[in-house]
C-alpha cells in the first residue's frame, strides 16, 4: 500500500444515540471518560449538561441526544464522554460529548462515504458530513465543528467564566 492509499483510509470511532450509530473522525476525539459527576450550570441550554473538571480544567459536558433533539441520556454502565477538539471560528474548543456507548474504531474509505440524507432524517443533516455502511448497518459521520457552533462556543465560554467565578467566591468564603 502506497502512501496515497494510507491517506484515503481515515479512522472514525463510532457510538450510539439510542437506536441510532454515529462516527467521529479519530482526530478530533482526545479521549474516552468513564460517566462521571456532572456540576450543573444554571441558566444553560437544555443540551448543555454542565461541567467536569479535567485535569484542572473546566470541561462544558453536551448531552447529544438532547443537542439532536432525542430524549435526554439515562446513565447506564456504557454511558460515557467524548472528550472532543473542535475549531470553531479558528478557536479550538475541547466539549465533553455525552453518549449512550462507544462501539469501535472503523477504517472507512473516502470512497465508502455517502453523501448526507437530503430529506427524510430525523437529526439535523447540517451536522451530518456523510453516512457510511459497515456490517449492513448505517453510520451517520458527523462533522464536530458544525455540531460544536458559535452559539455554543457563547454558552462554553460563560459556563466557563461563571464557574471560575464561583469557584474564586468559595476559596474568598474558605479565608
Amino acid at each position: 500500500m502506497d502512501k496515497e492509499d494510507k491517506k484515503k483510509i481515515n479512522s472514525y470511532l463510532s457510538f450510539k444515540l439510542g437506536e441510532e450509530i454515529f462516527a467521529l473522525h479519530v482526530s478530533k476525539v482526545q479521549k474516552i471518560l468513564e460517566m462521571t459527576e456532572i456540576t450543573e450550570v444554571p441558566r444553560s441550554p437544555s443540551y448543555m449538561k454542565g461541567v467536569i473538571n479535567l485535569r484542572g480544567n473546566v470541561l462544558p459536558v453536551i448531552d447529544m441526544r438532547v443537542k439532536f433533539g432525542m430524549a435526554p441520556t439515562e446513565w447506564t454502565k456504557t454511558t460515557c464522554i467524548l472528550v472532543v477538539e473542535s475549531e470553531v471560528k479558528d478557536e479550538k474548543v475541547k466539549v465533553g460529548l455525552l453518549v449512550d456507548a462507544v462501539q469501535a474504531v472503523q477504517k472507512i474509505n473516502d470512497e465508502d462515504i455517502l453523501p448526507p440524507p437530503s430529506i427524510g432524517s430525523k437529526f439535523r443533516s447540517e451536522f451530518i458530513s456523510g453516512m457510511t455502511r459497515v456490517n449492513e448497518k448505517f453510520f451517520m459521520i458527523l462533522d464536530i465543528d458544525l455540531v460544536i457552533s458559535t452559539d455554543d462556543l457563547v454558552n462554553i465560554q460563560a459556563i466557563k467564566e461563571a464557574r471560575e467565578e464561583a469557584e474564586t467566591e468559595n476559596k474568598q468564603n474558605e479565608e
